[in-house]
């Protein structure tokens, strides 16, 4: 009988449902703890004052509370922390507790046991700065042109409209600087690299010089009025100020200039909290990072990396196909084309750090090298494709996944049956007209599945990009307003570096550490919403072309 069982197959198809039942959950959990660690980490939480009495004496901590360890009294005993009145555990929290130009660090651990009160007082406020991170303590007076305004209980809701005021001032000049004067500098260097690719060749007349020197005078002009604005808006923006207290009394002046949002937490509703939490949110999508990205948002690694994929996707698609339609449709089935089809899969598993170092090598220093040598010979010795860059790097990953769309393409055209190539030719269509009105889009869908596989793997490498393109922090994005707009030459920020570069290159590893759960997240998101369009593409063609496969 269990032999029999055994025979039927029965107990292999559980244990395959078994596995993938694993695998699902394995991944589920994964994700939903990358979720909520990430998600968390937006949520204004409330903060906390500690009454704490130490060997050290008495003082007042202020901050957020934002983990929790418990010690056995045999691991605090091996640790050296002395334990109070015989109890039989040490419970140590992690507090946030900012303010970092005045202490030097932004955390703190405490023991629960020198705690002799905690409240939440509903005036302790949180203010996130653009620099030296978050200032935690009481508003105590506004300012404006150095005189107080403001104080007391009438200070919060006066300085809120002038921090919306402040922050749009710094929007403007932000405008002005990366946007105006960005592209009157990259016009000013374009003028430059015109003039020595005249000298070069010798084509540098008098008529050539007044020319550019007028273009030169108009592009001043231009820079000067900016810089004449941008020192107007810098000078309003410096007009107001807010005077704070922290736990311990010590009272600091901030321009509001440096405020990028100020919140009571301890007062908040759950519909302020959530409205808070949507903003905070927001704004980790759409800014620029700060501090060492551990800070502000991440909208240019989200940019890069899907831009990225969308340029390597152009550039892997057409090859691969091209070469499984050569290998399947043209070429003679003997002995080399087996080789290839063994090369080809051998290079699906080759480490991707190989195919970085082959990018560096023989697209960033042979190819770009020469074409600088070629074609811009003005912009030397300064390297405009012998450089890492977007370029590269798409063709890098593009070569990486390479593999995964031709073995797909070719499991597509073999399963296109042969009848329907010999009723085409029948009915006096070409080889060539078959292959690209008949055979093509019928396989369209597995090209779509390598496509897909491309994707998601590309989005979520990092190894390569570190030699081909991707840095910590770009200035500009490479697609612009100034021509040629696409700019395939520039470095890049990617999701994935970005997670390897705050997780551990971070000189502040538990301020970055929810971030890296909210960028990963953001990671997942993107893959699975590019995959999903491509899978809606392939469904579409698939019940496009069912007919002819039936």
């Amino acid at each position: 009988m269990m032999k029999n069982w055994f025979k039927s197959g029965t107990p292999w198809v559980w244990l395959n449902a078994a596995a993938i039942s694993i695998c699902l959950i394995m991944v589920i959990g994964l994700v939903g703890l990358i979720a909520v660690r990430g998600m968390v980490h937006f949520w204004p939480v409330d903060i906390y004052q500690f009454q704490y009495q130490d060997g050290k004496g008495e003082k007042t901590i202020v901050g957020e509370w934002v983990d929790t360890v418990i010690l056995t009294a045999a691991q605090a005993k091996e640790a050296g922390y002395p334990i109070l009145n015989n109890a039989d555990h040490l419970e140590q929290r992690l507090i946030k507790t900012g303010n970092r130009d005045l202490t030097g660090m932004d955390f703190r651990w405490i023991d629960a046991q020198y705690i002799k009160n905690e409240q939440t007082p509903e005036d302790l406020i949180k203010i996130e700065r653009r620099e030296w991170g978050n200032f935690y303590g009481r508003l105590k007076a506004v300012k404006e042109n150095g005189k107080i305004i403001a104080e007391g209980d009438a200070a919060y809701p006066e300085v809120l409209p002038r921090i919306d005021h402040a922050r749009y001032l710094y929007e403007q000049i932000e405008h002005l600087q990366k946007k105006e004067i960005g592209a009157i500098n990259y016009a000013l260097e374009r003028l430059r690299l015109k003039q020595r690719r005249l000298e070069l060749e010798g084509a540098l007349d008098e008529q050539a010089k007044q020319e550019i020197a007028r273009e030169k005078a108009e592009y001043q002009q231009s820079y000067q009025k900016f810089r004449s604005q941008i020192a107007k808006l810098n000078q309003a923006i410096m007009r107001d100020s807010l005077v704070a207290e922290t736990g311990n009394g010590q009272t600091v002046e901030i321009p509001l200039k440096k405020v990028v949002n100020l919140t009571r937490p301890n007062a908040m509703s759950i519909g302020q909290k959530t409205a808070e939490y949507l903003r905070q949110f927001y704004a980790f999508v759409t800014e620029d990072p700060r501090e060492a990205n551990t800070e502000g948002g991440i909208f240019p690694a989200i940019f890069g990396t899907i831009l990225m994929v969308m340029l390597m996707a152009v550039l892997v698609t057409p090859f691969g196909v091209i070469a499984a339609v050569y290998m399947r449709e043209y070429a003679s089935q003997g002995f080399i084309t087996r080789v290839i089809r063994i090369a080809v899969n051998n290079l699906a598993g080759v480490p991707s750090i190989v195919y970085g170092v082959f990018g560096l090598g023989f697209f960033v220093y042979f190819l770009g090298g020469n074409i600088d040598e070629l074609f811009y010979p003005e912009a030397a010795p300064a390297p405009v494709f012998g450089t890492p860059g977007l370029l590269w790097a798409s063709l890098t990953l593009a070569l990486l996944t390479l593999p995964v769309v031709i073995v797909s393409t070719e499991e597509g055209l073999s399963r296109i049956p042969k009848s329907v190539r010999e009723g085409s030719l029948a009915l006096g269509a070409t080889k060539l007209e078959t292959l690209w009105r008949i055979v093509l889009p019928m396989s369209s869908p597995a090209m779509m599945t390598g496509l897909i596989l491309a994707v998601a793997r590309a989005a979520g490498e990092v190894a390569p990009l570190m030699l081909v393109g991707v840095v910590k922090l770009a200035p500009t994005l490479p697609l612009d307003g100034n021509y040629p707009f696409l700019h395939l030459e520039r470095k890049f920020m990617h999701l994935g570096f970005h997670i390897y570069d705050v997780g551990f290159q971070s000189p502040n590893v538990e301020a970055a550490r929810p971030l890296v759960y909210a960028t990963s997240l953001l990671l997942i998101m993107v893959i699975i919403g590019l995959n999903l369009f491509a899978i809606n593409v392939r469904n579409s063609l698939r019940e496009r072309y069912k007919a002819l496969e039936n």
